[in-house]
């Protein structure tokens, strides 16, 4: 006896933040063709390090954007049982990808520039960092509510805080440069935001892949889980337990609960559902109760 439990078709958490994610979008788009015209001009690694993060920013959220639109798509089409979810966790590691390289590329041309730092106009650094505080403050506070439901769109947060972080830096670079005319200012921040990028970048990519190679959520001890289960009156034996995340906020399981011959199945599978989503969070739980020769047929199964 197998039960699919779920609630209709669902709906990512990105999904319902699509307005906000496309006006991110504007913003970081516009601000970005001025910040980096503005760090080409003046030749200021801190303008053009926070301007490629400004590139990473529109493409990042651009990504966030076609895959929930792709995502909303595909759950229409029957062929496609799981939609294509997992594009938003795609997107979110591509930002991580790019954040890694955009930091790896703003240290090596800064440490390069320790040797003859050159000279930088503060005046339209200030200007332009000022201008860019202001946009990326307006992205973050259009994404922060997301954010926390789902992965994608921490991927585009993320990259949202280390711009606003970076437009801080920027702006003390350059009123350092206009007041006192230290040179070393420009480098030592576009080193300082490299630095700071990267713990956040990691912490990103390792949450996609977990996604991607399908591993338990970190807040399911499926141990414990499977322990439960099993105290379950009438459950036998608990095998074949899968738990995973299809994207941020869609959390799946699945179970095969052996009982005996005498026992009802549907109480049985009630009571596991129950447990599942009152103390696991786990709404969505495809479960096969099975008796002992069926368990004895699936037990064939190695992978």
């Amino acid at each position: 006896m197998g039960h699919g439990h779920g609630h209709g078709a669902p709906t990512s958490a990105s999904g319902r933040h699509l307005g906000r994610l496309a006006a991110a979008f504007v913003v970081t788009a516009v601000f970005m063709v001025v910040e980096i015209g503005t760090g080409l001009a003046t030749g200021s690694l801190a303008l053009l390090s926070d301007g490629a993060h400004m590139v990473t920013d529109v493409l990042g959220v651009g990504l966030a954007l076609v895959a929930i639109v792709a995502a909303r798509r595909a759950s229409r089409q029957p062929g496609r049982t799981f939609g294509l979810y997992r594009a938003e966790v795609l997107a979110a590691l591509a930002n991580a990808v790019l954040l890694f390289g955009v930091a790896g590329y703003v240290l090596y041309e800064a440490i390069g520039r320790f040797a003859r730092p050159p000279a930088v106009p503060g005046l339209p650094v200030v200007v332009v960092s000022v201008l860019g505080l202001a946009a990326n403050v307006l992205a973050f506070l259009l994404l922060r509510d997301g954010q926390a439901e789902s992965l994608n769109l921490r991927g585009a947060y993320l990259e949202v805080v280390a711009d606003m972080v970076g437009s801080v830096g920027v702006l003390v670079s350059g009123l350092v440069t206009l007041v006192f005319g230290w040179r070393y200012a420009d480098p030592v921040i576009g080193v300082a935001i490299g630095v700071f990028v990267l713990p956040r970048t990691w912490a990103l990519a390792r949450r996609s892949l977990r996604i991607l190679f399908q591993h338990a959520p970190e807040r399911v001890d499926v141990t414990a889980l499977t322990g439960a289960l099993a105290d379950l009156p009438g459950v036998g034996e608990v095998h074949d337990v899968h738990v995973w995340t299809l994207t941020s906020g869609m959390e799946v399981a699945s179970a095969h609960l052996t009982v005996g011959a005498n026992c009802d199945q549907a109480t049985i599978l009630a009571a596991a559902q129950k447990l599942l989503a009152d103390d696991y969070q786990l709404e969505h739980a495809t479960l096969q109760v099975e008796s002992g020769k069926t368990a004895v047929n699936c037990r064939e199964l190695h992978w």
